[in-house]
């Protein structure tokens, strides 16, 4: 009777103190990086708020006349108090009729003008509660039939683009984001039938395209299995 264990069987090696510490330093790497990345990035933020604001404000109100330490953070706070009462003011009716002759005035400034219109329009656009994000994602046979992308489906066609289109049905405008940055890509007009809406939400696209196809969302219809390898 041959043994199981006979010369010709490898049997597998436990990884040595070496490998195990490297396995160790790798594992402790992707826990910590995202972390203290996050922490940073948040720190660096902070630091230059108040590296703008606590310049403009007078030395007798900064805690640092006080404590005799720079606390960060307060410029932050003062700029997000400051920020919430010129909303609230804004939003009643002396706020606007000053708002409004402050962008009359504005209009009569030649390069003012520009800059001020460009940077209110991108404004209203992010940070207006009103404005509708996108609707879904979906996706495209973009630049050419047979290769698919990844776009985000915003609104219907209408108005002069939906009249002079040569299509002769629904159109939908679709928003093709290029890789690693979302934010630039191509505005775009499919046929509504050409456009295949994804299961999978905005923010999971969002994540494959900023990703270049590294982090696939885990499937949310039991009914469509998952691709093996």
């Amino acid at each position: 009777m041959t043994s199981p264990f006979d010369e010709t069987t490898p049997i597998p090696r436990k990884p040595g103190l070496f490998g195990r510490l490297r396995s160790s330093f790798l594992t402790g790497i992707v826990v910590i990086a995202p972390v203290g990345l996050t922490i940073w990035l948040l720190w660096t933020l902070v630091g230059w708020v108040d590296g703008v604001v606590l310049p403009l404000v007078p030395e007798r109100f900064q805690p640092e006349h006080y404590i005799g330490i720079n606390l960060r953070g307060v410029g932050l706070i003062i700029f997000l108090v400051f920020t919430i009462l010129v909303g609230w003011i804004a939003r009643g009716l002396i706020g606007r009729s000053l708002i409004r002759f402050a962008e009359s005035l504005v209009e009569r400034m030649p390069v003012v003008r520009s800059i001020y219109s460009g940077v209110k329009q991108i404004a209203e656009t992010v940070f207006a509660q009103t404005e509708r994000s996108f609707e879904k994602a979906c996706l495209i046979q973009y630049p050419r039939k047979g290769v698919w992308a990844i776009g985000f489906v915003s609104t219907e066609a209408k108005g002069e683009i939906a009249r002079r289109a040569e299509a002769g049905g629904r159109l939908m405008s679709v928003f093709v984001p290029t890789t690693p940055n979302p934010t630039s890509g191509f505005l775009l007009y499919f046929p509504a039938e050409d456009v295949i809406e994804l299961d999978m939400s905005v923010e999971d696209a969002a994540k494959l395209v900023i990703s270049a196809g590294l982090v696939y969302p885990n499937p949310k219809n039991p009914k469509i299995p998952a691709q093996s390898e």
